[in-house]
């Protein structure tokens, strides 16, 4: 009983760090991880060199063949660091490991963002480059994602997220060409620019297109007058004042899109009362993912954890969570982490519940066929009930896929047990 009490612990454990895996299974490699490998391409749309930052999972290899979603920021020199953080964290029992591609801006961020051309803003000549955003989507579209597409092993599910300028850019990709992204994250969006014209556009696109299965989170900072204190989220709407448009606007679009639920449009928008405009990023980040990926969080881990959960519904469960995430990603993925498939099937091992021990390897075959390790395990449960046949046929197989001198003396073992 001791025994299937600390067992039961260990389960919880594994369940309960499984979204913090990629940030402690080796400290000292975490802590000495670069944020992101530099990248180029020339595009023909923007007549120029654009700089990109590449930051892959913990787990990337680069001869794998794992292909993973892919999530691009802009201003990607400011932000990247931080998502990756946040992924850091949340990857695994929150959000799916990705790999993300940071979008340099730094040159040309006013006329890269901005939906139209303006000269005055709030009054004021404005003379910088300003308003090519459909220009800068063009690139996206046709040069940037085929380049990713073509070089790194990302998956068709893709998620953009913008800050400012790029939530403005964020929100116009989403009204505009919403096959891109499944997932749109704008923080603080600029919707203030040029009087509001892409809010009042938005009507009929947010009318007009089906958003089923996409997501968008918005959010809003705290800082919603610059001079008058007075001012809270209860009354800003109340306010006509310049210094209030930019929140004005934040809230306007949230209500249109809140409207027009026929569109299926997953929408969350979130306000942060003590960040200011340049804080926001962090916690919207966070909140974003999460929000995004909802569906992607683990559930049903009280019945992994219970012994008397029998084989038949624990079978029912990986299956159900399967196919939820390929109905999502439009795509098959592994519904949980090798090593969590592994551990539960070495715990079911040692409790002697055999049957649950066998389909949990049986899954990690089933979603890692390429992985030795699998079939290792597999080995071992063969070998626990002395059918040392099946056990050396397994074994095997870890050795061809491997070809590590471990395997190959479990095979020698073996054979001498014949």
């Amino acid at each position: 009983m001791i025994k299937k009490i600390k067992i039961l612990q260990i389960i919880i454990l594994v369940f309960a760090f499984t979204q913090l895996a990629n940030a402690q299974s080796d400290e000292e490699i975490q802590f000495l991880q670069k944020v992101g490998i530099s990248d180029s391409l020339y595009s023909n749309s923007l007549k120029e060199y654009r700089k990109l930052y590449i930051q892959f999972p913990v787990d990337y290899q680069e001869n794998g063949n794992k292909k993973y979603p892919v999530t691009f920021v802009l201003d990607g020199e400011v932000f990247l660091p931080t998502v990756n953080n946040v992924q850091s964290f949340y990857s695994g029992g929150f959000t799916p490991d990705m790999i993300l591609v940071g979008i340099s801006n730094a040159n040309n961020r006013t006329k890269d963002l901005t939906t139209s051309k303006i000269k005055k803003q709030y009054g004021m000549p404005f003379n910088e480059e300003n308003g090519e955003a459909a220009n800068f989507i063009q690139f996206i579209e046709t040069e940037l994602i085929p380049f990713i597409e073509n070089k790194y092993p990302v998956t068709s599910f893709r998620t953009i997220i913008g800050h400012s300028y790029g939530g403005l850019f964020t929100i116009y990709t989403l009204l505009n060409h919403p096959h891109l992204f499944s997932n749109y994250i704008a923080i603080d969006p600029s919707l203030d620019w040029d009087n509001q014209k892409l809010l009042t556009e938005a009507k009929g696109n947010l009318e007009s297109n089906n958003y089923k299965g996409k997501y968008l989170f918005m959010s809003l900072s705290g800082q919603l007058h610059m001079q008058n204190p007075q001012i809270t989220i209860d009354n800003v709407t109340q306010d006509t004042s310049d210094f209030t448009l930019f929140a004005r606007s934040n809230i306007s679009f949230s209500k249109l899109v809140k409207q027009n639920k026929i569109n299926e449009l997953a929408f969350e928008w979130k306000f942060y009362p003590r960040d200011l405009h340049g804080t926001i990023p962090l916690p919207s980040i966070m909140d974003g993912l999460v929000f995004c990926f909802d569906w992607y969080q683990m559930e049903n881990t009280n019945k992994f954890n219970s012994p008397a959960t029998s084989k038949e519904e624990l079978f029912k469960l990986v299956n159900y969570r399967a196919n939820k995430l390929k109905s999502h990603f439009g795509y098959s993925a592994p519904p949980y982490p090798q090593d969590l498939l592994n551990a539960l099937g070495y715990m079911s091992l040692d409790m002697e519940q055999f049957d649950k021990a066998k389909m949990f390897f049986e899954f990690t075959i089933e979603f890692y066929p390429n992985s030795a390790n699998a079939y290792d395990s597999m080995a071992d449960y063969y070998e626990r009930i002395d059918d040392n046949k099946q056990a050396l046929k397994f074994i095997t197989k870890a050795f061809e896929i491997s070809g590590a001198p471990y395997y190959e003396q479990r095979i020698k073992e073996l054979k001498e047990k014949k």
